[in-house]
């Protein structure tokens, strides 16, 4: 279940941030990185706490998601997947993080 209710995708990546989830994750073609720490993790060695959409304002097709994911080794970070006309993360790679919203 959604602890917050943002408003904008902004507001949300900026609250969660201020919450402790200070890493940027991002899914490329073999593992998820961490932007900031530059470390590389599988699917197994994440988990995803929570999960946010959003929906584009002017056209409700662009989504957004705003997941907020927690390593083994306890770095915490947002991770944030747009829908619509592309998207340059790995959502089958994603989609293998176990998710604790399920």
């Amino acid at each position: 279940m959604n602890k917050h209710s943002f408003d904008t995708l902004s507001q949300a990546v900026n609250t969660l941030t201020e919450e402790g989830f200070k890493e940027d994750f991002e899914a490329d073609e073999s593992c998820i990185k961490a932007l900031y720490s530059k470390k590389e993790y599988q699917p197994n060695e994440l988990k995803i706490i929570d999960s946010y959409r959003f929906e584009g304002m002017t056209n409700p097709s662009d989504e957004s998601l705003v997941f907020t994911i927690e390593a083994n080794d306890g770095t915490k970070g947002t991770m944030v997947m747009s829908y619509g006309a592309s998207t340059a993360q790995n959502e089958a790679l994603i989609k293998q993080i176990p998710n604790e919203t399920n």
